[in-house]
């Protein structure tokens, strides 16, 4: 299972992308709602979510969280139980945590990016407290995988999408929507 959390102001681009790519590499995706049922993005887009974020089990199921950003989606993440424990279980049992824009912004509050390599939205740099400041636009190290922002949303998704399924299935996908 796959947790895909969203908040009022989250980026659509940085959550709905990769959730696509993921469900077309026939990955279990969940869509999760702090708070409501109903959140809408950063640009005005209203989504209406799987399940909320009270109603997520954190079991050996969960293969990966995802964390987009946008504002103010990504403090509404951070203030919000439910997406802490989360983030708390996976790093306890080494599961996927991935974030783009200012959303790995959370794990470097949370002292997760200390002894790792990341990358996020310029201007957010000084909050990852990483070991290295990658200049990729997207970092894995380890079980954390960090975006830089909504341009790089698509490729984003199919690096998830190879983590979980391998590459000739992201392979497949990407050349299924044409991507270059």
């Amino acid at each position: 299972m796959i947790y895909c959390f969203l908040a009022d102001g989250f980026e659509e681009m940085e959550a709905l992308c990769p959730v696509d790519i993921l469900r077309r590499g026939e990955c279990e995706v969940m869509t999760v709602g702090v708070g409501e049922e109903i959140i809408t993005g950063s640009h005005g887009i209203s989504v209406c979510v799987d399940i909320t974020a009270a109603e997520v089990t954190l079991d050996d199921n969960v293969e990966m969280i995802i964390l987009p950003g946008g504002m103010p989606g990504t403090l509404n993440l951070e203030k919000n139980l439910y997406v802490q424990k989360a983030i708390d279980y996976c790093a306890e049992k080494n599961k996927y945590i991935v974030a783009i824009c200012a959303a790995p912004s959370i794990l470097g509050h949370k002292g997760l990016l200390k002894d790792r390599a990341a990358i996020c939205f310029p201007g957010f740099e000084e909050q990852l407290d990483c070991k290295e400041l990658s200049g990729d636009y997207i970092c894995e190290d380890g079980n954390v995988i960090t975006a830089k922002g909504a341009g790089v949303a698509q490729e984003f998704g199919l690096k998830l999408l190879e983590k979980l399924k391998g590459k000739a299935v992201s392979e497949k996908i990407k050349a299924s929507i044409q991507c270059r």
